[in-house]
């Protein structure tokens, strides 16, 4: 059974740079993309918009990672041809794809994708922020990342200049419960990796599951907090 949630929200800015798509070929096979335009670049929600609707209509149906990473590459180029002087617009980009028991992911920026089996985290991606590069140098740990004063700073986006390096991973799923999140920085940023393995346990489904840990976000977000928005997809073997 393969079923999914998803939410964007505002948050306290002006606009939702944000977007998500997810969208269905047959029963046990779909394509799920979180993007998240990158402020002040101007025209963030064109780029994420395109990004998310290039990479959803162009799938064919299978769990691919050389799909995928030419996916993202092609959005990346459509978004560059939309660029004016004064408006370089770009967006993170991460995506899931379902087919069968075969899971594909790839993602560029610091939009993150986590991969859970049975109630517990069992991987997630890595940003390409200055933030996780700190980390890999072992000047921080993984959790300051979110408090880190280059958490903003991406080192990859659809709509940077040059070649875009796409992240892929994929995973034959086993039987039992395996849940995905796909998520922005507005949204992980405020909900600890425990907290989201604790509310998938509690959850009856993909929307409950978003709902408690948007109660957690709220609880935490400051007024003008970031853009946020989740994709959750469960699939039971």
């Amino acid at each position: 059974m393969l079923d999914t949630a998803v939410y964007t929200d505002i948050g306290g800015r002006e606009a939702n740079e944000d977007s998500a798509r997810i969208r269905r070929s047959g029963p046990d096979s779909l394509i799920c993309v979180v993007a998240d335009g990158l402020g002040g670049h101007g025209g963030g929600e064109i780029a994420s918009g395109r990004a998310a609707d290039t990479i959803v209509s162009g799938w064919d149906g299978m769990a691919s990672a050389g799909e995928l990473t030419e996916l993202i590459r092609r959005a990346h180029a459509e978004i560059k041809t939309l660029q004016t002087r004064g408006r370089e617009m770009m967006t993170t980009a991460v995506v899931l794809a379902l087919e069968g028991a075969s899971a594909v992911w790839a993602h560029a920026g610091d939009s993150r994708l986590y991969r859970f089996k049975d109630g517990e985290l069992a991987f997630q991606t890595r940003d390409h922020s200055a933030s996780q590069a700190a980390v890999l140098l072992g000047d921080i740990t993984p959790d300051q990342i979110r408090f880190h004063p280059d958490r903003s700073r991406v080192l990859r986006a659809l709509g940077q200049s040059g070649e875009l390096n796409v992240t892929t991973g994929s995973e034959r799923l086993t039987a039992g419960k395996n849940a995905f999140l796909l998520c922005t920085d507005g949204f992980w940023e405020y909900v600890y990796e425990s907290e989201m393995a604790q509310t998938l346990r509690e959850a009856s489904g993909p929307a409950d599951w978003l709902e408690r840990m948007r109660a957690l976000h709220a609880q935490r977000t400051p007024q003008d907090n970031d853009n946020n928005t989740a994709a959750a997809v469960w699939l039971y073997i």
